[in-house]
């Protein structure tokens, strides 16, 4: 076999083993969310490049280190999923950068995190004032989420829709931190469905005043206030 056809045949081979491994593991390999994704990501593409043009290498030892890897990869996500404890050491968990609108220099320092950094992330959040942010939490991935002070929220109490309009009336799904499930069957929200939507906000339903779905089928929040403010 020729030099050129060889590179060829082990080109193709490396795409379909990267092609593989990444169905086997899931779209998460895709966003690196976790430690172990991102350094299997570099070591898979590190080894699946030197497969295509390293020739001087055998090509069924390639072959051995991207089994070996993504089997390594593989029992480790298992792992992480059963057994929560270790999913912590292996994937990482969440940093809290800002808690109660106070920034946790400690936790910031312990991660890295500069706080130049931490501005540049609230810009991407369309936030340019760090006064305007209750809670910052720093994801295994990289990404920041935030959370409003109240007064700085997109949906205050006095914009919620609270007349009928066209024939329908708003809908309160929560009221002093409790879930009020025989409303729930009278809109398109259920249990499962009002969870997640309130884990995009960086929620639970204990922080909640009351929680309503307006007419046109939008979620609005209030929170309960910190009673040690007051």
């Amino acid at each position: 076999m020729s030099e050129s056809v060889e590179i060829i045949f082990r080109t193709l081979t490396s795409f379909i083993l990267l092609w593989v491994f990444v169905h086997l593991l899931g779209k998460q390999t895709i966003a690196q969310r976790t430690y172990h994704l991102y350094i299997a990501s570099i070591t898979m593409g590190t080894i699946a490049g030197n497969l295509a043009f390293n020739i001087k290498i055998k090509f069924l030892y390639f072959i051995i280190a991207i089994i070996i890897m993504g089997t390594v990869v593989y029992m480790l996500n298992l792992l992480s999923i059963r057994n929560p404890r270790f999913g912590k050491w292996i994937a990482g968990e969440p940093a809290t950068l800002i808690q109660k609108g106070q920034i946790l220099e400690e936790s910031m320092e312990r991660m890295g995190y500069s706080l130049e950094s931490l501005k540049q992330a609230l810009r991407g959040k369309d936030i340019f004032n760090i006064e305007e942010v209750e809670f910052a939490l720093l994801e295994t991935n990289g990404s920041l989420s935030v959370l409003k002070k109240e007064q700085y929220q997109n949906a205050a109490k006095q914009d919620l829709p609270l007349l009928p309009s066209a024939g329908s009336v708003p809908i309160e799904l929560v009221h002093d931190g409790k879930i009020l499930y025989e409303n729930l069957s009278k809109h398109t929200y259920d249990y499962e469905s009002l969870v997640a939507e309130l884990k995009k906000r960086n929620l639970t339903v204990f922080d909640i005043s009351y929680a309503v779905v307006g007419t046109k089928g939008n979620l609005y929040i209030d929170l309960i206030k910190d009673q040690s403010k007051e």
